[in-house]
């Protein structure tokens, strides 16, 4: 029985369509579009045959939907694809190969053709060599106005205040090329040349031609003079830097030039009755062979919403959300993609087989779990490679219950419950003291199998409280509640390490606990704030305060040491300073924070002078077999704030200051900052830290998965790994991860009152 709503789509008259540009997306939404009975004019300014590129690869996925939509144009693909299962991977002259993977490519001018022989099979009428009318004549000539005029669409610009595009250039120039044989496998190769890295892209489309991608970061390209050089002799002198991978073959252009990827991101997809599709909507970087992908899957989502819905702006509505996750999705793994091959220069002293599954991996769209599924060889041998112990026989085991060691503590897994601000202490009295809620919060996850437990934020003075409800160890009661706590630890979790965050919130102190108001000042009882400038953290709402003179230096220095000194008394095994979040002392050391004119200002050697004075007298008072680290916000996410390059300088200061790791957080530091959420959203820069120093880091950042985490540790892109929701949600989130692997060994031993509950409890039939 059919919906009012199906009733309604397949009882309307059949629209007047146009749809402007004749690549993939807009030949093929045409054709669906006609295909259910819809009068379609098609517009594109060049010839039938004109393209840029060379072979297109498309997933199962999306054949899967062209399939099930269209028999005939899936038939005619599938007669002529190209397919293949390996990655070969070349470092260093090492060439190694990865299988499983599966791909399926066929040239571009070939998919066009076919596109165009079911259009006009349909009834579309396709206008080529012919600019389309303006979008105005457009809009008010037919019911539907398809742009899919691609990444520098004039319709979309012609509405931009309305679509609100955002088009970012990416660091790296790369120019797209053919060779006339088929490549074996999708190829990746590395050339480390006098001017710099350059990679390749590289994978076969047609039974004789392989397409050829050749990248290297902006000021590599200037310095090997390709700025100077036509199509012919890029072709020429790319042929030769990469002859071994190109057996000696040339290569060819197709009106080929050198270019920066842009992406493209809108605010809206839609205006009245326009509709953008592919890269006229959105684009992602090439690495990961996804924009006919979207193109075509954006073709598929709109003809599905218009068949659906009851009239166009409905189907538009319906169209945006449903591909909006996916395409959001596939935007940062290919911005992750995209930003790893821009910081390649950083990886490539990686051993080779950890650089290869680092690569293969850069976009978690390829993990540790599935890899393993798809290579089990080529994975366990770079688990062996990263140290992986062999107690599990033939499966091994997994990363993150490998050991790891900072100064005299060995952490028996990979696994960090990070500091999360509880703000229960003595919330009443307002007396710093933790109490049965921090021994029952922190001695559960001890309990559960993390390597290393860290407190929440604690205060090294009543006034650098964040709230009222912050803990502290700046008296003697507060010391001992503490030490309750971590001899809790160590009797009832042996072998758990549980850290202490010192901390002073500087100007975003004297507020309300969080679920009262997030950063909001408090209603009454308020203590004056210090911070590197007199700076509020919300302008005409929080307290401005005070600009902190020598005497107040002198004084945060001391509270920190004194606090050192409660938390080794207390039994704490590992310390980290807290200078992050915007906190007093991240306030010194970002330019949007620290507006100072005297040596504590200024260059970021003056502003990192007081934040490494108070690790200083810390490290000099905490006891020399316990490590500490440092938690940094490497991005403000905010113009002008600290950049990466600053980062990596910051972080270099403290590890050379006697830091043990680098705890690499972000943002938080000013309030009108503009995040990039998204799954392990912070790793990338935990990763530039790690692989620019050497330094031990640990990520933090919607990591949520042990699939994640153990990824990231193989891959080199961190030693540790610090979850925080998800031990919220779950205590014992280790020893779950380690029953989902079926790991039994000693780096995550089930205490001995929970050992019937180690195994999964059988669920209902269904």
């Amino acid at each position: 029985m059919s919906t009012g709503r199906e009733s309604t789509a397949r009882e309307r008259a059949a629209l007047r369509v146009a749809v402007v540009g004749g690549g993939p997306g807009g030949l093929y939404a045409a054709a669906l579009l006609a295909r259910q009975g819809h009068a379609v004019d098609l517009w594109e300014k060049n010839a039938p045959d004109d393209t840029f590129g060379f072979g297109v690869v498309l997933s199962d996925e999306t054949l899967g939907g062209i399939e099930a939509a269209d028999a005939v144009v899936h038939a005619a693909l599938s007669a002529e694809f190209v397919r293949w299962d390996d990655i070969d991977i070349v470092h260093r002259g090492q060439p190694l190969t990865s299988g499983g993977h599966g791909f399926a490519a066929l040239g571009r001018r070939r998919l066009l053709e076919i596109l165009h022989e079911r259009c006009v099979g349909l009834g579309v009428r396709l206008r080529f060599r012919t600019p389309a009318p303006g979008p105005e004549v457009l809009a008010a000539s037919y019911d539907l106005v398809v742009a899919a005029d691609g990444v520098h669409s004039r319709i979309r610009e012609a509405a931009a205040e309305h679509y609100g595009p955002t088009v970012t250039g990416g660091r790296c120039r790369y120019i797209w090329l053919a060779a006339d044989f088929a490549l074996d496998a999708f190829r990746f190769e590395i050339a480390e040349t006098e001017h710099g890295v350059m990679q390749l892209h590289a994978y076969p489309y047609e039974a004789d031609s392989s397409t050829v991608i050749v990248e290297m970061r902006e000021e590599v390209w200037h310095a090997a003079g390709f700025d100077l050089c036509d199509e012919a002799e890029s072709a020429a002198r790319c042929a030769k830097i990469f002859g071994e991978a190109l057996r000696g073959r040339p290569l060819r252009g197709n009106g080929s030039a050198w270019t920066r990827f842009r992406t493209v991101v809108n605010a809206r997809w839609s205006h009245g009755n326009t509709v953008l599709i592919g890269d006229a909507a959105h684009t992602a970087h090439f690495s990961i062979g996804s924009g006919t992908k979207l193109a075509v899957e954006d073709a598929l989502a709109l003809a599905r919403a218009v068949e659906a819905e009851a009239d166009v702006p409905a189907a538009l509505e319906a169209y945006e959300a449903a591909r909006r996750p996916a395409v959001a999705s596939t935007q940062r793994a290919a911005a992750a993609s995209m930003r790893w091959f821009e910081e390649l220069a950083g990886y490539v002293d990686q051993p080779a087989r950890q650089f290869a599954f680092n690569l293969l991996t850069r976009s978690l769209r390829v993990t540790h779990g599935n890899l393993a599924l798809r290579d089990p060889r080529f994975t366990r041998a770079v688990e062996r490679d990263f140290g992986c112990p062999e107690e599990q026989g033939e499966q091994g085991t997994p990363p993150m219950f490998t050991p790891f060691t900072l100064r005299g503590l060995t952490l028996r897994n990979r696994v960090v419950v990070s500091p999360m601000d509880m703000y229960s202490a003595s919330a009443n009295g307002g007396d710093g003291v933790p109490g049965d809620f921090h021994l029952v919060h922190l001695g559960a996850r001890a309990l559960g199998g993390a390597a290393l437990v860290m407190t929440e934020m604690v205060c090294v003075s009543a006034e650098g409280r964040i709230t009222p409800g912050c803990t502290g160890l700046y008296t003697a009661e507060q010391a001992a509640a503490w030490a309750r706590i971590a001899d809790f630890v160590h009797t009832s979790a042996p072998g758990t390490a549980l850290g202490v965050q010192l901390g002073h919130s500087g100007r975003k102190g004297s507020t309300r606990v969080m679920w009262e108001g997030m950063d909001d000042p408090l209603p009454e009882g308020n203590w004056p704030l210090t911070a590197a400038s007199a700076l509020p953290y919300r302008p005409g709402v929080s307290a401005v305060p005070r600009a902190m003179d020598a005497a107040d230096l002198a004084a945060v220095r001391s509270d920190f040491a004194a606090a050192a000194v409660r938390a080794a008394h207390s039994g704490f095994d590992l310390l980290e300073l807290h200078c992050a979040h915007g906190y007093l002392l991240s306030g010194f050391l970002s330019p949007l924070t620290n507006h100072r004119t005297d040596a504590y200002g200024g260059p970021l050697e003056n502003r990192l002078r007081f934040p490494l004075e108070v690790f200083d007298e810390v490290r000099a008072v905490w006891p020399a077999d316990r490590p500490m680290t440092v938690r940094l916000s490497a991005t403000d996410w905010a113009p002008g704030g600290t950049s990466p390059e600053e980062a990596v300088a910051i972080a270099r200061a403290f590890a050379a200051h006697g830091a043990d790791a680098i705890d690499v957080s972000t943002g938080q530091v000013v309030a009108e900052e503009a995040p990039e959420y998204g799954r392990a959203y912070q790793t990338p820069y935990a990763d530039r830290i790690r692989n620019a120093l050497g330094v031990p880091v640990i990520a933090v950042g919607a990591i949520s998965s042990w699939d994640d985490v153990n990824s990231l540790l193989l891959a080199g892109r961190a030693d540790l790994c610090a979850l925080g929701r998800p031990h919220l949600y779950d205590p014992h989130w280790t020893l779950h991860a380690a029953a989902d692997q079926s790991y039994t060994g000693p780096a995550a031993p089930w205490p001995a009152p929970y050992r019937a509950g180690s195994r999964k409890p059988p669920t209902g039939r269904g």
